[in-house]
């Protein structure tokens, strides 16, 4: 059978040489470069790794684009940021010295505003993919992105720990420094005292490993949901502490958990585990077929995306936020990246996750619906919860 779907694959390669502009011997004289600025290690290499899949299946469906009457091959230039905000200028200055048209990225918002400056001031345009706190667009032109933004994300958990769990108190936690975690936290606060309820917050510094006092802490404030919107690195080791102390309370997570590596983690395990994400797997059938036969068909693919063909929600984003470049290259005409940045403030692209526009304040997403998942320990998938959409 999976002979049998790479060989399925192929042909629909081969068919969408034709329908993206031409075949691979048409466009030899002219490339287009198209960064990727993800993590592929550090604290969020696991989830880096799934939003470049998500790229790098669109570019294996779609490697050709018509720029100004000419079809140029895509080229994609990979950089590893590390997942570190010190790193992420030299990541960024390598994609500019690259010649990037367009560049995608970052998984994680600390190191995506950490790249912002120096995009700007070379003028190349980013498309964010799953990087949801505002400061990464605020006040540069060049940052646009195509997920919700972590207040309405925030306000969407707060109100399912309030109104579906019933909860009135609340534990929070998020790492000392990181714009992320500690951004979603305090909007999930905001909306969840607004409400009524009551907060307990904690921070921990970089490089911990040991989460048993906050568990603990967590359970003696009497707290009825935990909620963490941490790297899946530290997800792993809060999941196992709160078995390891038996607490009863939900853990509540934003996007960061939506990931096969929180599976894992929880399989078999007496959990409860519910994430919002951008995403779920069966909204698209030929999207999610498709990846899962490509990631079969390759053993190295299927190691990025962490053993199996679980689909996360950042692939599904990348895979959207690839074809948002290719639009607006075609709609400039050109490969000059100022060009680039000038025409995605019109463009407007059906993503497999849902309608793509840009508002003509920061170049953020418009988008009103958040997807919910309850985590199935028992054989280690996702339950679908009932979409939230507001306004």
């Amino acid at each position: 059978m999976k002979k049998f779907l790479a060989v399925v694959l192929s042909l629909c390669m081969v068919l969408a040489l034709v329908a993206c502009g031409g075949s691979k011997e048409e466009a030899k004289g002219d490339v287009v470069t198209i960064g990727v600025f993800e993590p592929a290690s550090g604290d969020n290499g696991a989830g880096g790794k799934q939003e470049t899949l998500g790229v790098q299946y669109a570019n294996a469906k779609c490697p050709t684009v018509e720029i100004g009457g000419k079809t140029y091959q895509v080229v994609l230039k990979i950089v590893d940021n590390e997942s570190a905000d010190d790193k992420a200028p030299s990541a960024a200055a390598e994609l500019v010295s690259a010649g990037c048209s367009v560049v995608l990225g970052s998984y994680g918002s600390s190191v995506s505003r950490a790249g912002g400056p120096t995009f700007e001031a070379a003028n190349v345009p980013v498309v964010g993919i799953t990087c949801t706190n505002p400061a990464v667009t605020e006040g540069n032109k060049y940052y646009f992105r195509v997920c919700f933004l972590d207040p309405f994300q925030g306000t969407v958990l707060a109100n399912y720990a309030l109104k579906d769990l019933g909860v009135k108190k609340a534990y929070c936690l998020n790492k000392l420094g990181d714009d992320y975690s500690g951004g979603l936290v305090n909007y999930f606060i905001e909306a969840f005292e607004a409400g009524g309820g009551e907060v307990v917050h904690e921070e921990f510094p970089e490089g911990s490993m040991d989460f048993t006092s906050y568990v603990a802490t967590a359970k003696a404030e009497g707290c009825g949901v935990f909620f963490s919107p941490v790297s899946t690195e530290a997800a792993q080791l809060i999941i196992d502490q709160t078995v390891a102390q038996g607490a009863e309370f939900p853990l509540l997570a934003g996007d960061t958990w939506d990931s096969n590596v929180i599976l894992q983690a929880a399989k078999g395990k007496n959990v409860n585990i519910t994430v919002t994400t951008f995403y779920p797997e069966g909204a698209n059938a030929e999207f999610d077929e498709g990846f899962k036969a490509w990631l079969e068909a390759d053993s190295a693919m299927l190691a990025n995306n962490g053993g199996d063909t679980t689909i996360s929600a950042v692939s599904a984003m990348g895979y959207d936020a690839y074809f948002v470049a290719l639009e607006a290259l075609k709609a400039a005409g050109s490969t000059e990246p100022a060009k680039v940045m000038e025409a995605l403030w019109n463009v407007s692209y059906q993503g497999v996750s849902g309608p793509i526009a840009f508002d003509q304040v920061n170049g953020d997403a418009i988008r009103n619906t958040a997807f919910v998942k309850q985590a199935n320990t028992a054989d280690g998938t996702w339950n679908a919860l009932p979409a939230v959409t507001v306004g």
